[in-house]
């Protein structure tokens, strides 16, 4: 009985650690960056809240007109919306602002500007995603394409 328990225990200990590792992976200094692939799951992410925007919008209006409102494709929906608008937060901030964005001096006034404007790019894409996650107003949506453009072009430059 003891050793069944212990194993158990170790069984459980080495899941915990094992999973710990692999998401902290990202945040380990390898060196492994793919800049071009973080922009394009960006805009997947963002066109996929947009999809999930427009269908809750449907699913509530077709409710609103009589039908049988379909509550578990409403949940689903929602529930995309949030999970997208989560990993692009995640993208923004585990992958940018933590790895990738270095500071700069401020005695270096064009790296400093350019730190400075890409930092405030990057809080503005978390807010816009908070929002998108919150509502289904597609304006937050094109906020964060525009965030994104232009984030992309001070950045890759």
């Amino acid at each position: 009985m003891k050793k069944t328990v212990a194993a158990i225990l170790l069984a459980a200990a080495t899941l915990v650690i094992g999973t710990y590792s692999a998401f902290t992976h990202c945040q380990v200094p390898c060196g492994i960056y793919d800049d071009p692939a973080r922009f394009t799951q960006m805009e997947e992410h963002i066109t996929t809240i947009e999809k999930a925007m427009t269908q809750i919008a449907d699913l509530a209006e077709h409710a609103a007109g009589g039908e049988v409102p379909n509550v578990n494709q409403m949940v689903r929906w929602v529930n995309a919306k949030e999970t997208h608008a989560d990993a692009f937060s995640e993208i923004v901030t585990y992958y940018f602002m933590t790895q990738r964005i270095k500071p700069a001096a401020a005695t270096d006034t064009a790296a400093y500007a350019k730190y400075v404007k890409e930092v405030t790019l990057l809080h503005q894409m978390l807010v816009a995603s908070m929002k998108a996650k919150q509502t289904t107003d597609l304006q937050h949506v094109a906020t964060l394409r525009k965030l994104v453009s232009e984030f992309k072009a001070s950045y890759l430059k």
